[in-house]
């Protein structure tokens, strides 16, 4: 009899092994997701103070957020030297502003003011990455691979792989069509 109830508990820490690993490796743990987000204070935003500017910015209250992790297409900013919209920008605007508006639940996690003074975060609607939403959809590159994971590896490594899994959108990278097209002051 001891040997089946050894059996028996081997088989059970082999299968919460394997489902470990499955969990951690397709990000498929609710428990841990709420535990992460506790840890890492998210900050909810009232969603009547929010107001859309394009597909990777917005305006919050007095401030200005700037998504985290991604580049979505230009469009026109004159005070910025934008005259024109980029490709895909006006529809990387309309997503953004569409996500958010539809939102239950809008949260972010500051990261630090640029040197433009927005406020550098990721954004959480409905507890997904927004950077997330607009790479899957074609509308965002990923900015990791050039500015780092600014400490926050796991969300990091989630926009990195929505990058890999998805299309190349279909748009010139925006820091390569600025230098064409924005206009000096």
């Amino acid at each position: 009899m001891l040997s089946r109830q050894k059996y028996i508990l081997i088989t059970g820490l082999i299968a919460l092994s394997i489902l470990s690993v499955f969990l951690k490796k397709w990000g498929s743990n609710p428990w841990a997701e709420s535990e992460w987000r506790e840890h890492h204070g998210l900050i909810r935003i009232d969603k009547s103070a929010i107001r859309p500017d394009d597909g990777d910015t917005f305006f919050y209250k007095d401030f200005i957020i700037r998504i985290l992790g991604i580049d979505a297409p230009e469009i026109i900013h004159k005070e910025h030297g934008i005259f024109e919209d980029q490709p895909y920008g006006r529809k990387a605007a309309a997503m953004t502003a569409d996500v958010l508006k539809k939102a239950t639940v809008v949260e972010y996690l500051p990261f630090q003011n640029d040197k433009y003074g927005r406020l550098l975060a990721h954004v959480f609607v409905d507890e997904e990455l927004l950077a997330v939403r607009l790479i899957r959809a074609g509308l965002a590159y990923e900015t990791i691979s050039f500015y780092g994971d600014n400490g926050f590896p796991e969300l990091a490594e989630r926009i990195l792989k929505a990058a890999q899994e998805s299309p190349k959108p279909p748009f010139e990278r925006p820091y390569r069509w600025r230098r064409k097209h924005q206009k000096k002051q």
